[in-house]
């Protein structure tokens, strides 16, 4: 045991910490995050434009409101590129320790460039609404990278317009970001000419295809997902948050999925995706990281018992609560999970099993899949597998999940309960004599 834990300590967490310290990732993890609330707030507007009640959705038709619902959910869930563009060369240029909002601004300007135009037959122009939100959204990331990076440079290098030292911080700012704001905007609208002169798809598709298939493949296959829910865990068992390392990679691609079904929903198609944001948020990590609500139960149930030991009854009221609303960081910590080997497989393996699980009971159509509503990840089980699923058997579906994972943990958790009967049975004695 000695020898796995200093190999971890010594060879892999400065391998994680790395990983996870990397201003890449963090930027593009802080850019989605900044849209997630237009995003959940979008998603609200289809549950209520949606609702499955017949006589609700036809009020909602006769009376016109569907279609001010459908306006608010396309300027809130359907600009997600948008923000994200702003957000992630925001992240990034602030972590580098220049102006996080010109850089962002600059990073939009950019991404609305590289945009192409629709112009009508009385040369009225306008944007694709499609590619202000999950078409658009790994432009979006690169752009906003690229961007920054451009712009930090520029910064550091003091390649820039000062001003006197009187003038107010907003307007030196504001001159500052001018020399590497022309020049950032100068390239990307070369590049948007060139491709465009040499009939090169459009740049949206192109980077989608480029970046997003070999992700897709991975993150939006049964068996890359597994791959990716069982590193995860294995991010956190070193104390690392995994979901920030792996989410920053893939949840773009989980966005998009999600994008689709949605639209595919509110047009009454059969949806195209099974794994998607909501499918990984409240089915595949029921409880958080590692589905850890099944070890939270674990524990809850042990506790009851007369012969139990004090640190499981310790544990009951700090997780339960925090667990049932998919708060992982109590039991992490506290139990703890983090670097305890006892627990690495079966906190590796509930996650598996859970998507597993839940992509073969979609796929077969025995459950609903995720209609593309986005519930926050702090809403409880039952509850967040009906709004995603716009199904009971959603919900039920979790129910499953979670005693599975029960299951899953409790041999591991009863091995620790026995050392801890034993530990305190010997300190007893001890503190006796």
């Amino acid at each position: 045991m000695a020898n796995i834990n200093g190999f971890i300590e010594e060879k892999l967490m400065p391998i994680a910490g790395r990983i996870g310290a990397n201003r890449v990732l963090i930027s593009i993890r802080d850019g989605i995050a900044l849209a997630m609330p237009l995003i959940i707030i979008g998603s609200l507007f289809t549950v209520i434009s949606s609702f499955p009640v017949e006589a609700w959705t036809t009020m909602l038709d006769e009376t016109g409101a569907s279609t001010y619902l459908s306006k608010l959910t396309n300027g809130s869930f359907g600009i997600m590129a948008l923000i994200t563009s702003f957000g992630v060369a925001r992240s990034y240029a602030k972590q580098r320790g220049v102006n996080g909002s010109a850089a962002g601004a600059i990073s939009l300007s950019s991404f609305i460039v590289l945009t192409p135009s629709i112009l009508s037959v009385d040369e009225a122009e306008g944007i694709p609404m499609g590619y202000m939100g999950s078409k658009g959204l790994f432009l979006a990331i690169v752009v906003g990278v690229i961007s920054a990076l451009i712009f930090q440079w520029f910064i550091n290098h003091d390649i820039r317009i000062k001003m006197p030292e009187g003038v107010p911080p907003a307007v030196a700012d504001s001159f500052s970001a001018l020399i590497p704001g022309a020049v950032i905007l100068i390239m990307w609208g070369v590049i948007y000419a060139i491709a465009n002169e040499c009939g090169v798809p459009n740049l949206h598709d192109l980077v989608t295809t480029v970046l997003g298939v070999p992700l897709g493949l991975l993150g939006a296959t049964l068996p890359g997902t597994v791959i990716v829910v069982m590193l995860n865990s294995f991010f956190w068992f070193f104390g690392i948050n995994g979901g920030s390392i792996t989410s920053a990679v893939f949840k773009p691609v989980w966005l998009a999925n999600a994008e689709a079904n949605l639209q595919a929903f509110q047009a009454g198609e059969p949806l195209p995706y099974i794994i998607t944001k909501p499918f990984m948020d409240n089915f595949a990590y029921i409880g958080g990281g590692g589905a850890v609500l099944g070890l939270v139960v674990v524990i809850a149930i042990i506790a009851m018992r007369k012969n139990s030991s004090k640190l499981t009854k310790t544990l009951v009221p700090l997780t339960f609560v925090p667990g049932c609303f998919n708060i992982s960081e109590p039991v992490m910590f506290g139990l703890p999970i983090v670097l305890n080997v006892k627990l690495l497989i079966p906190f590796m393996l509930a996650p598996a099993v859970n998507v597993i699980v839940c992509y073969v009971a979609m796929a077969t159509g025995l459950v609903a899949q995720t209609t593309g509503v986005v519930a926050t990840w702090t809403v409880p089980i039952i509850i967040s597998g009906l709004i995603t699923t716009n199904s009971i058997s959603g919900a039920v579906l979790q129910v499953v999940c979670l005693v599975l994972d029960t299951l899953i943990y409790l041999p591991f958790y009863l091995m620790i309960e026995k050392q801890n009967l034993i530990d305190e049975a010997a300190e007893s004695e001890s503190s006796s004599h």
